[in-house]
């Protein structure tokens, strides 16, 4: 497939910046992240890669969206793991263990994804061994993250997990250096569905209780979150981490509990 791609510009560093990993890294690797990638370009529904395939380095979307997720060998069903926005990195577990692909990565929207390729990375990473640690503390929140899901499901009815996903999407899962609360999610059902393992049939009744009592409103793909106070206190207490990133956009919420 013949993609566009193009040269990264060293001034789409800044931008980078505002994610908290990136923003977290030693100048020298974020320069040099940036410096061996490129820009791809994709349509809206574009595979940037498939499960199975080679491992090929390092992405972040940059504009638009990605779903990453699996389709079950057992009765095909699609199963959504993250909604990747900008400016969210993945792709590094496979750079890690050097395995193919686990999951598949699409674009939703028309997107642009920075990527830096396995060939252009990993010498340089050898060459200086120490931002080894870097990768890995990026690949270590992606799995509180996942541990953090697995709880959930076990523990929380769906009200409360989808109160906890839309909270964590709204605030770009507590990893943006200047903390916002996005009020308007681009999330279908369809997808939350995806994300929680349950029946679309399922999250439509949870939303319509979450908007009968106007905690959020319902459009058309998107989710409207009305009273972020009200949602909090419907998703029950959660990570400190998630919290401070949510507690950081209005001074005047109060911990679920408090």
């Amino acid at each position: 497939m013949n993609r566009r791609t193009e040269v990264t510009p060293p001034s789409l560093l800044s931008a980078l910046q505002s994610h908290l990993w990136f923003a977290s890294c030693p100048a020298d690797l974020q320069e040099a992240l940036v410096e061996r990638s490129r820009l791809w370009h994709l349509k809206a529904g574009e595979t940037l890669f498939e499960r199975g395939d080679e491992h090929d380095g390092l992405c972040c979307v940059v504009a638009g969206a990605l779903k990453v997720g699996s389709t079950s060998p057992r009765d095909g069903s699609r199963r959504l793991t993250l909604y990747v926005e900008p400016y969210q990195w993945f792709g590094e577990i496979a750079l890690i263990d050097r395995k193919p692909r686990s999951q598949d990565a699409v674009a939703d929207t028309d997107a642009t994804v920075l990527v830096v390729s396995r060939a252009a990375l990993e010498p340089w990473l050898d060459a200086h061994p120490q931002y080894w640690r870097d990768i890995a503390r990026l690949a270590c929140g992606k799995v509180r993250l996942m541990l953090m899901a697995l709880e959930d499901n076990a523990s929380l009815s769906t009200e409360q997990q989808l109160a906890r996903r839309l909270i964590f999407a709204a605030t770009s899962y507590g990893l943006a250096v200047q903390p916002t609360l996005r009020r308007r999610l681009r999330l279908p059902q369809d997808y939350l569905a995806r994300m929680l393992g349950v029946s679309r049939q399922t999250i439509n009744k949870a939303l319509k209780s979450l908007a009968s009592s106007r905690v959020i409103a319902v459009h058309y793909a998107e989710i409207e979150i009305l009273d972020v106070q009200a949602l909090a206190a419907k998703a029950g207490p959660f990570d400190e981490a998630l919290w401070g990133g949510l507690a950081a956009t209005d001074p005047g919420l109060k911990p679920p509990g408090a």
